[in-house]
């Protein structure tokens, strides 16, 4: 049995696209993954199955949810080693780290939207693209920045979840354990 996180996008926020994790950590058990361990309402769940290429396993989650909620959500799997890989890539000092995002890019993006990308800045906000891993401080807190995720999806033409410093350190730990 192989481990892997499951990071959800969009789910449980301000009332809509409602997921209890309960109800979640059931659906994916009855498909076949063991050890379902959720963390927080913002959908991260750690489990085990058989070694699965990612985006088959992204795709039973996502309908597995449409079909039980209503609604697509979006998925990305990654297994420990990757997430731990993502987290000790951060090129920012220790203290910016620590008051850091991490967004999980789906694939690694083309270089020539990534230096299009870096052409946009704000000051007191910096962000840093490695593989598949966006790295995003702001000295005045995320909620104040100017940035979105969104921004970076469209020039960079992926997907993404972000998570906090906190978030990664726990979900490293959860999947440490399974």
């Amino acid at each position: 049995m192989k481990t892997y996180i499951a990071l959800l996008r969009g789910i449980n926020v301000g009332g809509h696209r409602k997921v209890p994790m309960a109800e979640l950590r059931d659906l994916l058990t009855k498909i076949g993954f063991s050890n379902v361990k959720t963390y927080i309402q913002s959908g991260n769940v750690i489990f085990q199955t058989k070694e699965i290429p990612f985006t088959q396993l992204e795709n039973g989650i996502r309908k597995s949810i449409e079909t039980h909620f209503g609604f697509e959500v979006s998925v990305m799997v990654r297994t420990r080693q990757q997430l731990q890989k993502i987290f000790d890539d951060c090129p920012f000092s220790e203290d910016q780290k620590s008051n850091s995002y991490f967004a999980i890019l789906s694939h690694i993006p083309q270089e020539d939207l990534v230096e299009v990308a870096y052409e946009k800045v704000y000051e007191h906000e910096e962000y840093k693209i490695i593989n598949d891993g966006l790295y995003f401080y702001s000295d005045k807190g995320y909620g104040n920045a100017k940035f979105s995720l969104n921004y970076f999806e469209k020039k960079l033409k992926v997907n993404a979840t972000a998570r906090n410093y906190k978030t990664m350190l726990k979900l490293l730990s959860l999947s440490a354990e399974n």
